[in-house]
């Protein structure tokens, strides 16, 4: 026998071996993609969300500066690109749902931030021409919110405050010239949000009522008495929501889901109290609960008449009230094969930033000219992400164990036979909220490392109707869990999944449904992350920030009590049955998160390893609700990537 020849042989065959197992799916005979680096998929996008000066002329986006994301601006047309605030300034946060925006002078940017996830929100401004920054609200331990501002009130700014009381907040008048800020509106009781007339005259309230019901206060003017307009019951509460006054402040929009399944967007008369519906689906909400706001309604900016409603059904669909922008929708769909939204608008409308969301690439974003009807390409959020292969997400349903017909996305890893795989479970937060279709970080890194990532929109998920979302009360840790283990149990039954080979993985809410799999379902799962996921039921509602007031009585109606039903809030929390948990758990806490706060994580922790259970524990100290610095991204990425091919096998990046 030929030695060197055999030796040859042996190694290559060796060589063929490794390749398949870096590269291929030798037993599919699929070709796997390359691995895309964490650094791509959790660092900070280059850019993101432009929007236009009043004036059309300054765009303004994010990008990072100096290993932080901040605001950047550009002349329309040039490439002038400068930022605006930088490492020394801190970083331009977001506030969820309202980020940064211009002043009617087009010359300054108003944005938000806290300090290291604790969401004590402040107000500041940016000037595009000296670089100024100005904090409007320089006090401590306060959380700002943006009420309303005008085009034909440029000096103008009201805002919501709880300076005075940390439970309420109260509305303030700031004139962004002087920087002085006077009280207009006193939160003497248990309003949650407030609405301004087009004059910025407070003059509606959505105030929470003790059985976990809204409100909804209008007056006639500042000087006036408040009258209820409208009652939401807490079956309605969580599917309505008020939209706003019309022009002449004599009617008011509103998603309303009384005497209907679903949310339909109406115009209440405020004079009559009688309501016309504008629009409605009948299998799915117009309002798209918490985490969403109103931001799926297109407003004319000078009628204040809405124009459109993006609905969410497996994807985002416009549905056209005023034929004027007809032919402008047409022309922006026909830019990509994606759902496409606005980001900001010119006063004189002619100026549009879109974005177009896509399931296999991340956002991209166009100038659109009303006028020559040209749209100009700005920029992808993350354009290394076109240097590698991406999955697809599709959309599924099946019938729960009850009866109730379930709604989510699966994404396959590229390359596989979709056959016998190993799975990760990835239920949302809120969980008032839900899963929609389009590019899911998370999604694509479990799929490019070979799981399947399964997303459910088990029952409290928004957008499927009211009886949907009620389905849901006093079920966390029951029937909402019931949901996320058929869903497993469809993919299983599909042939999709290993039966041996399931993990589940969330976030908030999502993390407290990885602990129930691991303490209430041990059989079913091979192992669980949390991050920021509450463990106890009774801390968690009794450590709540206490601007947090108005929305509790829903809390305790949908949940629980903390003490009348303390001994049933017991029964679903995870810490309570530490002794039935059998799988590993990862746990990922942000010291600063004033929601699930560090005890919770610590307590989990204790009781685990008292019991010489298998748990990791990684706690970021300048984090709150989530993990949002590159660095501490990097950082959990890497730790729950080994941690998921440990028990399941799947690839990590070298």
């Amino acid at each position: 026998m030929n030695t060197s020849k055999y030796s040859i042989a042996t190694g290559l065959v060796f060589l063929f071996i490794g390749f398949c197992v870096l590269n291929f799916d030798c037993t599919n005979n699929g070709s796997l993609p390359e691995i895309i680096p964490r650094k791509v998929l959790f660092g900070n996008p280059s850019y993101w969300t432009p929007k236009i000066s009043p004036d059309g002329r300054i765009i303004a986006y994010r990008a990072p500066f100096k290993g932080k994301l901040s605001l950047w601006i550009k002349t329309r047309g040039k490439n002038d690109d400068q930022p605006l605030t930088d490492a020394k300034n801190g970083e331009a946060q977001t506030i969820e749902g309202i980020g940064y925006f211009w002043a009617a002078d087009s010359r300054h940017i108003f944005y938000v931030q806290d300090n290291e996830g604790d969401e004590n929100w402040r107000l500041f401004s940016v000037d595009v021409h000296t670089k100024a920054v100005k904090d409007f609200t320089p006090f401590d331990n306060i959380q700002v919110q943006i009420v309303a501002m005008d085009k034909n009130h440029p000096d103008e700014l009201l805002i919501g405050m709880n300076k005075d009381n940390p439970r309420f907040r109260d509305v303030y008048e700031l004139n962004l010239r002087t920087g002085r800020i006077n009280m207009v509106a006193n939160n003497t009781g248990e309003i949650r949000a407030w609405f301004a007339d087009s004059a910025l005259k407070v003059r509606g309230a959505l105030k929470a009522t003790d059985d976990g019901g809204l409100e909804l206060l209008v007056r006639k003017d500042e000087s006036a008495d408040w009258r209820k307009v409208v009652y939401w019951d807490l079956e309605d509460s969580e599917n309505s929501y008020p939209v706003g006054f019309s022009k002449d402040g004599n009617f008011f929009y509103l998603f309303d889901s009384r005497n209907s399944v679903t949310s339909r967007l109406v115009k209440l008369d405020l004079l009559t109290l009688e309501s016309e519906i504008i629009l409605e689906d009948s299998e799915f909400d117009l309002y798209r609960g918490v985490g969403f706001g109103v931001d799926n309604i297109m407003k004319n900016p000078n009628s204040h008449e809405i124009q459109a409603v993006s609905v969410l059904r497996a994807r985002s669909e416009w549905e056209i009230l005023d034929e004027s922008i007809r032919n402008d929708f047409v022309r922006i769909q026909a830019l990509e094969d994606g759902d496409f939204f606005l980001t900001s608008r010119s006063y004189d409308d002619k100026i549009w930033t879109i974005g177009f969301v896509r399931d296999d690439g991340a956002e991209s974003y166009y100038i659109y000219d009303r006028t020559s009807k040209n749209a100009e390409f700005l920029f992808h959020v993350s354009p290394e992400l076109a240097n590698y292969r991406m999955a697809k997400m599709e959309p599924i349903s099946f019938k729960s164990r009850d009866g109730l017909i379930i709604h989510g996305y699966v994404t396959f890893p590229p390359g596989r036979e979709r056959k016998n795989l190993p799975l990760v479970l990835n239920p949302h937060g809120g969980p008032w909220h839900r899963d929609a279709w389009g590019y899911d970080p998370d999604a694509q890194w479990l799929a490019n490392r070979g799981y399947i990532c399964l997303q459910v929109n088990f029952r409290g998920s928004t957008g499927y109707g009211k009886d949907f979302v009620n389905a849901a009360i006093r079920e966390w840790g029951g029937k909402m869990h019931d949901d996320l283990v058929d869903a497993v149990n469809w993919a299983v039954g599909q042939g999709y999944a290993d039966p041996k080979k399931l993990a589940i993985y969330g976030v908030s809410y999502g993390g407290y449904a990885s602990l129930v799999g691991a303490a209430f379902t041990p059989e079913v799962f091979k192992c669980a992350i949390s991050v920021v996921g509450p463990n106890n039921l009774i801390t968690l509602l009794k450590s709540f920030p206490s601007y947090w007031s108005t929305r509790m009585a829903r809390w305790y109606a949908r949940v629980g009590h903390p003490d009348k039903d303390a001994d049933f809030l017991k029964s679903r929390s995870p810490l309570f049955r530490v002794n039935q948990i059998k799988i590993p758990v990862m746990v990922v806490q942000g010291a600063n998160d004033p929601r699930v706060t560090q005890e919770e994580a610590d307590q989990f922790v204790e009781a685990m390893r008292k019991q010489n259970l298998d748990c990791e524990y990684l706690l970021f100290p300048d984090e709150g609700h989530g993990i949002r610095k590159p660095e501490n991204r990097e950082k959990f990425y890497s730790a729950a990537e080994k941690f998921l091919a440990k028990h399941l096998g799947g690839r990590i990046e070298r």
